[in-house]
């Protein structure tokens, strides 16, 4: 991420099911690729363990609500309810400041 703040993080901790793992990460691709058509789309940056941690970034609160009810996105929330997720925490953050390091070969 390189956007000037503010602007805000939505951060989705999630434990999986072992349910149904080649549609889930079918779903999760697709969303993606639909996220970042978004208006308002920054960017995503995500890792998983034995937990699940995807961070999307948003240029306002509106834009957040608007990914949230989207038709395609309001699928794949349903799925998750039922099929994929075990629990899940979503939180949304209003960043004030970034700041990072790369190091020297990473130009």
């Amino acid at each position: 991420m390189n956007n000037g703040a503010p602007y805000y993080a939505v951060i989705f901790t999630s434990k999986r099911t072992q349910a149904d793992p080649e549609g889930y990460g079918q779903m999760a691709e697709q969303m993606m690729e639909l996220a970042a058509r978004q208006p308002g789309y920054l960017g995503v940056d995500h890792a998983r363990e034995d937990i699940g941690i995807t961070i999307s970034y948003w240029d306002s609160l509106q834009a957040i609500s608007n990914w949230k009810q989207q038709e395609d996105h309001l699928q794949a929330q349903r799925l998750g309810r039922e099929r994929w997720y075990e629990h899940f925490t979503l939180r949304i953050c209003r960043v004030e400041r970034e700041y990072g390091f790369n190091g020297p070969e990473s130009d």
